[in-house]
């Protein structure tokens, strides 16, 4: 099914530093300029806390992965060697889904480890934005989507190190993640679809 003919995926209620995205387009008008900075402490909150999540980075990718597909199956088609799981448990007995969630852990690790240098946060993000945009062709809605299902697995998870002070640090870089991959669609001149289009 092309990207045009798939119906739009329900949107969850963004946090508040998300940006609003409509199917197909990143809006440009609506986009600050730069991504809001993480603060000297911020840094540290995210470093600590995602520090106890990597212990467990693939059963924790795997359960993001699995709420993500479970709750907008229609992100599974933009990957055929899983695209017709249902069943839960199925998808966490996936070999290609856990090596995905490897990949999705291991670049917000990258991220995360990297905040002290917003170059390299930068070049990491346009790189996932990029193949994203142009090898997979899949709409940036998704990543909004997928930041607020990390966002409630490490809370969900986490509870004793995912505060309400730290789930607003982490919104904050989630936010920032997205304005970076966003950015990346932007620059590659990702095609604008029309909600009428759809």
């Amino acid at each position: 099914m092309s990207r045009r003919e798939s119906p739009p995926p329900p949107s969850p209620p963004p946090p508040p530093q998300m940006l609003g995205v409509r199917r197909g387009e990143v809006e440009c008008e609506d986009r600050p300029e730069r991504a809001e900075p993480l603060s000297d402490a911020e840094r540290e909150i995210i470093q600590d806390t995602w520090g106890h999540v990597y212990k467990n980075c693939e059963d924790v990718g795997v359960s993001v992965l699995i709420r993500f597909f479970v709750n907008f199956p229609s992100a599974k088609q933009y990957f055929s060697q899983f695209q017709d799981m249902e069943d839960p448990e199925e998808m966490e007995r996936s070999s290609q889904l856990r090596q995905h969630a490897c990949r999705v852990m291991n670049a917000i690790n990258s991220v995360v480890e990297n905040l002290h240098d917003p170059e390299k946060v930068s070049s990491v993000l346009a790189l996932v934005g990029k193949a994203h945009a142009i090898k997979h062709k899949v709409e940036p809605v998704y990543f909004k989507i997928l930041s607020g299902v990390i966002l409630e697995v490490l809370a969900e998870d986490f509870p004793e190190f995912f505060t309400a002070e730290v789930q607003v640090v982490w919104s904050k870089l989630m936010g920032a993640l997205y304005w970076h991959v966003t950015g990346a669609y932007t620059e590659v001149g990702w095609l604008q679809v029309s909600s009428s289009a759809v």
